[in-house]
């Protein structure tokens, strides 16, 4: 699928945390991903800044999907899982401020994958950096999986 066409399905289909944080994909393929977004009242934690939750989603999105069409462009039919998510915040951010995230990978092998991450200001400094290690599932594994309520054995 072309850039174009992949940003447009990927905008469309945006999932309900994605949607709720007012974030859209800038770019996406198996090499990079990037997601932008204002920052508003719904990211700020009680001190006026950007709530560290925030960045660690937008980290393990950014990492995730990219893990994924890198997992689609080798053939795999399932897609992939966090394992571990590592972001260190760095500079605080506020509300109006204008913010990207960019991913790229460190490795992609056949099973798991690691992805890292920085989100930028529009004054290009670092406000958060991560890591995330992938693992590429079956479609029967994702449809196995207990919910947290039934637990796991």
């Amino acid at each position: 699928m072309d850039q174009p066409n992949l940003l447009a399905l990927l905008n469309q289909n945006l999932d309900g945390w994605m949607a709720a944080m007012g974030m859209s994909f800038s770019l996406a393929s198996p090499e990079v991903v990037e997601i932008a977004w204002t920052v508003g009242k719904q990211h700020l934690q009680p001190h006026g800044i950007v709530h560290g939750g925030v960045h660690c989603g937008v980290i393990e999105t950014v990492c995730s999907v990219g893990g994924g069409l890198a997992a689609a462009q080798r053939g795999h039919k399932g897609g992939v899982v966090g394992l571990e998510n590592a972001t260190s915040f760095i500079r605080a951010a506020r509300e109006g401020e204008k913010l990207r995230a960019r991913a790229t990978p460190v490795t992609r092998g056949r099973t798991t994958q690691v992805w890292q991450a920085e989100v930028r200001d529009e004054q290009d400094r670092v406000v958060a950096t991560g890591r995330v290690r992938l693992l590429s599932v079956q479609p029967e594994q994702l449809e196995r999986a207990p919910s947290p309520a039934q637990g796991s054995t």
